[in-house]
């Protein structure tokens, strides 16, 4: 969907660090992803997100101003971790990391897929080429969840919801509503995410020559994979999440005023809305997405 800023191989190497840190981090009690506890699994779903950043409170500031989030901290000895709201309903978590003395790192959000077994799906992704970076770790209120990184290397975390997982509604204005893996191969990933997860798979045309490819579990649109600029070779592949808003050239410009850089200016996208690419202030990268409520993400079969 928006592959035209750098993610490189260094970057995304911190990532894998700052990852096994929220995600092993023991003495954490998470909040449950839905209150009350429902029986709806969705497994293929992206349900969660969680940005690792040596920043939390300009992060606070800065998603709190942009998109209206509030927070619920969580204060665990010299740990920090906040939960994201918005109009009382979860929509992430930021973790914080410090930077050690010569450290280089890019802060980054971590998508989350709905699974129903996680120790299972640890399985069955290793079978199929995917390498483990953090062990399944349960959380009480939360569920299981551990991280990989795909053949290629794009980092992803499995989740276990003990609550069930979120509807399938369309999302709000400052809510996640998309996820899209940047990388080398679309054909092979797709292979590896279907054989996963049980996504469908559908080819999307391209009027530009590249590759967009869907990825659909219960008649619904979950992510999508996108290739990589020829001239990337130096760029790793990685997941970037979406978050839906009213403009995109609204929010980018705001974005700026708050500290944030605008990594790929708003354009059309084939939906016919526009999409941008915008990095905090510490560096994270995220997308912003214009939909309709006409728009349906529901996948054809």
């Amino acid at each position: 969907m928006a592959s035209r800023y750098r993610c490189s191989l260094g970057a995304l190497c911190m990532l894998l660090i700052m990852a096994t840190a929220v995600i092993a981090a023991p003495t954490f009690v998470l909040p449950p992803l839905v209150r009350p506890a429902s029986t709806e699994h969705h497994p293929g779903k992206v349900i969660w997100t969680d940005l690792v950043t040596p920043d939390i409170a300009g992060a606070k500031h800065f998603y709190g101003e942009l998109f209206g989030w509030k927070f619920n901290d969580v204060h665990i000895g010299a740990s920090d971790y906040s939960v994201a709201l918005l109009n009382g309903n979860p929509v992430g978590g930021l973790y914080q990391r410090a930077v050690r003395p010569g450290e280089q790192r890019q802060p980054a959000w971590l998508t989350f897929i709905a699974v129903r077994d996680a120790a299972a799906a640890g399985r069955n992704i290793l079978a199929h080429g995917g390498k483990m970076l953090t062990p399944t770790h349960s959380y009480p209120d939360r569920g299981q969840q551990a991280v990989f990184a795909d053949p290629q290397g794009a980092v992803f975390a499995v989740l276990q919801s003990s609550s069930g997982d979120p509807e399938d509604v369309l999302a709000a204005p400052g809510e996640w509503i998309w996820s899209s893996v940047l990388t080398h191969d679309p054909d092979t990933d797709a292979a590896f995410y279907q054989d996963v997860f049980g996504y469908e798979v559908f080819e999307v045309p391209s009027n530009d020559g590249s590759t967009h490819i869907l990825l659909s579990t219960d008649d619904y649109a979950r992510a999508s994979l996108n290739a990589l600029p020829a001239d990337a070779a130096k760029r790793h592949p990685h997941w970037l999440n979406f978050v839906r808003v009213d403009s995109a050239t609204d929010t980018a410009a705001r974005a700026e005023a708050l500290g944030g850089r605008v990594l790929v200016k708003p354009f059309t996208d084939r939906h016919g809305g526009l999409v941008a690419v915008i990095a905090d202030p510490a560096g994270a990268p995220f997308g912003l997405l214009e939909w309709t409520d006409t728009d349906s993400k529901q996948g054809a079969k």
